[in-house]
């Protein structure tokens, strides 16, 4: 037992009524510290031990309660914020992750698709009766350069946060019937644009900006599900025919012209990547991401037209300068403009002549044209084919030189002498700008795109210029009246060809183009007879498929005009190959937009599996054949033309989509290499 402590100090407290308390507090706090020293070493150690024990308690406490006092905070801020913007999940739907600010949304897969029900990203479970913070909708301002992969656009900012360290979880409301009714719906590719949203004009240059594009695509990201399966395996088969032709190009001739697929190497004609250039917007209606990915990063670096190389002016025109038009108006990317102008500029030395009719060639590199080696003549379809691309370069660059120079050649073509009911000769002269070679007139080779152009010019400028609809009417009476006929044997309509006064029943298979562009006039307020002169050409452009052994049509028919029960079509055997071309396939394609009868789709069918069975190269690619009537030994020609990439392919694919605001022929116009341009807003009147 410890003896108890002595006292051995006094504390006195003296009071004064007049002067102020006196305490003795030193010798007190004196006297605290002899107590603690009296005491033994165990028994301070035990007091501090103590002492220690109970801050800690305290601190931990401390914690606790506070933790708990920042929980009702939240709490209340919680409750507060449910006044105005709680909603519950409806039964069966996992929340949305919110995402982050900038970023661009989760793609959907394949065009049609309804908006897709995302998992909770964090992985945890929800109870049915968890409510969910959701963030008023945002109504998405689509511009121009918003029409393809969504993943390729850009989003605003849709999420805001909770707390400090989780996103805070939004979910899609569905809408009332009522609503859905009064809001039309149009599918890009997967992604969801309202309908009066669609045609925005294109975005300036602050707001392009493009993405890099997500992973590569498969069938089940290109094709809708709203459709019947019959649809989507022909709309996956064009893909797969697209992947295949680009797999060759990517491993054999990449960055070059052309594909030869037999030999696996390439060919070269400019040395430009034409057929690069010219799949950019098809590999974008197709949504084949990582296709375009690749390629964009290859113009971007590696395209350059500062070259000492001569390039013909029609083809690096509806090819090059067109396909770059075309991919800018899709995507909206800046890059793709750059290009075009920087190419249209080096084109302009071409209408450097005396007569202002282009000469054929121009070196891009020295800035210096001239005509072919044999001639001072340019093909009338090469210089009046040109005017759709050069247009619109003038209308996006506000330079008004590129359309007065193109503007000019028609201008000068509508007032020549020489045409016979409104049809042309094949040749111009660009000394003194008048035909030559008269008396020769055709719809196909170096006079088609001619009268293509007539039409898709007026409808281009918002069917203003009337000189241009007079040439195109006029010419399509003369087709009827000088150069369509029918066979003996079926009665089929086809287009021969006049040459001094004397019809030829020859016809190319250039000139299926036809029914597409007599439909599109009817389409646009033409004569009605325009369209029942297309049902019947198209017929026989289906027959020059159907009749031959492969189901390939040949570069040229004869047509029998006798009466017999034997064949409609005749194939020489200079003739009998075929260079994978597009004109039939395009035809079909408007045929079924305006008319919507199935068999367009059906005959489409059959071509497409006729090239894959008989142009096919199992490495990679297709190749032209040289005989489409012997199916045991078609004889490949070791070459891809760009074309089948830029339009072919392209036109299958459209003609079987079910999508018909996917380029909407009410909204774009097709230039004659496939390359979709916007028709101009109509002038106020």
């Amino acid at each position: 037992m410890y003896p108890p402590s002595r006292k051995d100090f006094i504390s006195l407290t003296l009071s004064d009524p007049h002067s102020q308390t006196y305490n003795n507090g030193k010798h007190r706090r004196q006297s605290c510290w002899r107590k603690w020293k009296q005491l033994s070493r165990l028994q301070r150690s035990l007091i501090l031990f103590l002492l220690a024990l109970l801050l800690i308690l305290g601190l931990l406490s401390y914690s606790s309660i506070t933790e708990h006092w920042r929980g009702l905070s939240d709490q209340e801020d919680w409750l507060e914020l449910n006044d105005r913007e709680l909603k519950a999940i409806p039964p069966g739907v996992k929340p949305v992750l919110g995402q982050a600010a900038g970023k661009a949304p989760a793609p959907v897969a394949g065009p049609h698709l309804r908006p897709a029900v995302v998992p909770d990203a964090t992985g945890e479970a929800r109870g049915p009766n968890i409510p969910i913070l959701v963030k008023p909708p945002i109504k998405k301002k689509i511009f121009a350069n918003k029409r393809g992969p969504p993943s390729l656009q850009k989003d605003g900012n849709v999420s805001d946060t909770v707390g400090r360290e989780k996103q805070e979880q939004v979910v899609q409301e569905e809408e009332g019937e009522e609503e859905e009714k009064q809001k039309k719906i149009v599918s890009w590719r997967g992604a969801m644009i309202e309908a009066d949203q669609a045609t925005e004009p294109p975005p300036s240059a602050n707001e392009k900006e493009a993405a890099a594009p997500p992973a590569p695509a498969n069938p089940a990201d290109t094709v809708p599900l709203e459709v019947s399966p019959e649809t989507r395996e022909r709309l996956e088969a064009v893909c797969d025919a697209f992947r295949h032709a680009w797999k060759g190009y990517k491993d054999y001739a990449w960055g070059h012209d052309e594909l030869k697929p037999i030999s696996k190497s390439f060919g070269e004609w400019f040395g430009l990547g034409l057929t690069l250039i010219d799949a950019l917007d098809t590999m974008w209606i197709m949504g084949l991401k990582e296709e375009f990915a690749e390629a964009k990063t290859w113009v971007e670096k590696d395209l350059s037209f500062n070259k000492n190389v001569d390039v013909n002016l029609f083809e690096t025109t509806i090819r090059i300068l067109g396909g770059l038009l075309s991919t800018y108006h899709l995507t909206g990317d800046q890059l793709f403009l750059e290009k075009a102008k920087d190419l249209g500029s080096r084109l302009m030395p071409a209408f450097k002549t005396p007569s202002k009719i282009p000469f054929s060639d121009v070196n891009i590199g020295k800035g210096t044209a001239h005509p072919p080696r044999w001639t001072s003549d340019s093909t009338l379809a090469e210089v009046t084919s040109i005017q759709l691309e050069f247009r619109e370069l003038s209308r996006l660059t506000q330079d008004p030189q590129y359309q007065e120079a193109v503007n000019e050649v028609m201008t000068l073509v509508h007032k020549l002498p020489g045409k016979h009911d409104g049809l042309v000769p094949m040749f111009i002269n660009t000394n003194n700008g008048q035909f030559t070679h008269k008396g020769v007139f055709t719809l196909g080779a170096r006079a088609d795109s001619y009268y293509e152009y007539l039409l898709k010019q007026w409808i281009q400028g918002g069917k203003t210029e009337d000189n241009l609809l007079e040439d195109y009417l006029q010419a399509i009476e003369g087709v009827k009246k000088h150069l369509v006929r029918q066979t003996g044997p079926s009665k089929l309509t086809f287009v021969g060809e006049l040459s001094h006064n004397r019809f030829n029943p020859k016809m190319d298979h250039l000139v299926c183009f036809l029914p597409g562009t007599l439909a599109l006039g009817a389409h646009n307020g033409l004569p009605g007879d325009h369209m029942d002169l297309a049902v019947q050409l198209m017929e026989t452009c289906h027959q020059m498929y159907k009749q031959m052994e492969t189901g390939l049509s040949p570069e040229i028919a004869h047509f029998s005009l006798q009466a017999s029960d034997g064949s409609d079509v005749i194939v020489k055997p200079a003739d009998r190959h075929n260079l994978l071309r597009p004109e039939t396939v395009e035809s079909l394609f408007y045929m079924y937009r305006f008319t919507k009868d199935t068999k367009y789709r059906d005959w489409g069918w059959d071509m497409l599996q006729s090239f894959n069975k008989y142009t096919k190269v199992s490495g990679g690619g297709y190749t032209s054949i040289n005989n489409v009537r012997d199916p045991l030994s078609p004889g490949p020609r070791d070459k891809m033309e760009s074309f089948f990439l830029g339009e072919t392919l392209k036109y299958f694919y459209l003609l079987f989509s079910d999508d018909m605001e996917l380029l909407s022929l009410d909204k774009y116009v097709f230039n004659t290499e496939a390359h979709p341009l916007p028709i101009w807003p109509s002038p106020p009147k």
